[in-house]
């Protein structure tokens, strides 16, 4: 289960971020060689740093005569206490220590470009006559950063250990992206439809892509999802700091709350959605789980309606000419 969600925090999955800075290519790019690289790239460098993060852990274990699990928790314990702990040991330790350090900054501030850039990329979308006007993004990223760093400054104080941990426990784990995750693979694969996102990539990159990934995108990444998401509710454990520290009830009510903010908003717009249409029950359902019929068609559809389109006309003044 740790190993499965970290395959979605380490992509991004069901966070928008793909998809935003996604919309900013052009209508050919090779998305299909992007994926590739993306994934090559992504799961090579989470595994040399396997070697760099465990074989610390281990060494640690080694020479405090303990099991490696308890080293360190995951999380900000062992970025901050064991993994430092573990540099002073080393010779240079002054050098390795600037080097782990420069590593986290960095990997925060790119971390949080895209979380932001998907945010805002969104919100423009949204609401694009109030927002692509000259000013209005940067006026308005500005807003959105001031307010982050204001509502985040509880993190730093003294007691901000322990409400990283609740957030970082409910509302960012595994169970909440797996549940998005589930109603992603089913929006794209059955309503959007996997064979017309093949008919789309192959109008784009001129190639078709391998069958494994309509059956994925229609069967196996639904199911996995669908099971992993069970399997962490079944095995649900309540949070602990440091493994001692219990919360108190109406932390794990706000923990709670937390984690319900994202999952319901699926069956909150559904519903909501289902309340605002026009016809019967059935007819709104059929609306619901359709295409959206004004998406913009590929170049291939429009070449031919404009062949469609002209082939007609010509038959028409033939006609009229005959006549």
């Amino acid at each position: 289960m740790e190993a499965g969600t970290q395959i979605f925090f380490s992509y991004s999955l069901c966070c928008g971020t793909l998809v935003a800075l996604g919309s900013y290519n052009q209508y050919n790019n090779n998305c299909y060689r992007d994926c590739w690289w993306l994934c090559l790239l992504n799961s090579s460098t989470s595994f040399v740093a396997g070697f760099a993060v465990f074989s610390v852990l281990g060494f640690m274990a080694q020479e405090q005569g303990v099991p490696i699990e308890e080293v360190a928790e995951s999380g900000p314990g062992l970025a901050f206490i064991a993994y430092p702990q573990a540099v002073a040991m080393m010779p240079f330790p002054q050098l390795w220590a600037v080097c782990f350090f420069v590593m986290i900054i960095l990997l925060g501030l790119d971390s949080q470009f895209v979380g932001i850039e998907s945010v805002i990329t969104s919100v423009m979308d949204l609401f694009p006559v109030v927002l692509r006007r000259a000013g209005r993004r940067e006026i308005f990223l500005l807003i959105f950063c001031l307010t982050c760093f204001f509502g985040e400054l509880i993190i730093v104080t003294e007691g901000g250990m322990y409400v990283f941990q609740l957030f970082d426990y409910y509302a960012c784990n595994g169970a909440c992206v797996l549940f998005l995750s589930v109603f992603e693979s089913l929006a794209m694969g059955w309503i959007f439809g996997a064979e017309k996102m093949f008919d789309i990539v192959e109008d784009m990159t001129k190639s078709r892509p391998n069958y494994i990934f309509m059956l994925c995108w229609k069967y196996l990444t639904p199911l996995i999802c669908l099971v992993s998401f069970i399997y962490s509710i079944v095995e649900y454990q309540p949070l602990t700091f440091n493994r001692w520290y219990v919360y108190p009830d109406w932390a794990y009510a706000l923990g709670w709350l937390l984690a319900l903010s994202s999952i319901l908003l699926v069956p909150g717009w559904a519903l909501s959605q289902m309340f605002v249409r026009k016809g019967s029950l059935k007819q709104r359902w059929h609306h619901l789980c359709s295409p959206d019929t004004n998406l913009p068609l590929t170049y291939k559809q429009q070449a031919e309606i404009q062949e469609n389109t002209f082939t007609t006309e010509m038959e028409d003044l033939v006609r009229s000419n005959t006549n």
